[in-house]
């Protein structure tokens, strides 16, 4: 098992190995799979907002609770840099962004970037209508899965689950990988790869 960080997924080593895993999937089904990798689904500058307000609002109080006394004249500046200083803090320390996300607002916008990807890379362009997009954002690590209407997303529910726990706590990309191949059988009973099956959407991840 190897944890990699968010600049490793987007290396050319890991887009080969992505290429290749999409490759195996598609000689063993009818299923045209596309991956798309983004750093992240929003930039999420609330969060910073609202971190950057409570920290000023602390020192605030601070400021008017403190024994010693405290010139009137200094806090509005000290209130300001100490948003400011929040703001900052929260936008740089990805953890503990990500810990204060919510996770309903999380997945409606994940959901809709995935959906707005899959009309963009033309997934529902293929012949018998069964493209699958697989849409990873770093940032939330989160995993997103859209298959067109030619496919059940039944038949895959086990692996998109794998796939989901791969990136979840941490990015690993050797679990990524195997859940990402393990569509292959998981397809190629109700969808075959059939002798006049040709490569309609570029196996090669899209990262952004």
């Amino acid at each position: 098992m190897s944890r990699v960080s968010e600049a490793a997924f987007f290396s050319s080593a890991a887009k080969k190995r992505v290429t290749e895993a999409v490759a195996d999937v598609e000689s063993r089904t009818s299923a045209e799979i596309v991956v798309v990798v983004r750093h992240a689904s929003g930039k999420w500058r609330e969060v910073d907002l609202v971190v950057g307000a409570v920290v000023a609002f602390g020192v605030l109080l601070i400021l008017l609770f403190h024994p010693m006394p405290i010139a009137v004249e200094v806090m509005p500046v000290d209130v300001v840099l100490a948003f400011l200083a929040g703001t900052v803090l929260c936008s740089s320390i990805a953890p503990f962004k990500r810990a204060l996300l919510v996770r309903k607002t999380v997945s409606a916008r994940l959901r809709a970037a995935a959906r707005e990807a899959f009309v963009d890379q033309g997934v529902s362009r293929t012949r018998r209508r069964t493209g699958i997009l697989v849409y990873v954002s770093t940032f939330e690590r989160r995993v997103e899965i859209v298959p067109d209407i030619g496919v059940d997303a039944k038949l895959f529910d086990a692996e998109a689950r794998a796939l989901a726990a791969a990136v979840a706590h941490r990015l690993d990309l050797d679990a990524f990988l195997e859940a990402l191949r393990r569509f292959g059988p998981a397809l190629s009973g109700a969808l075959p790869r059939s002798a006049d099956d040709v490569n309609e959407l570029p196996d090669a991840p899209v990262t952004v």
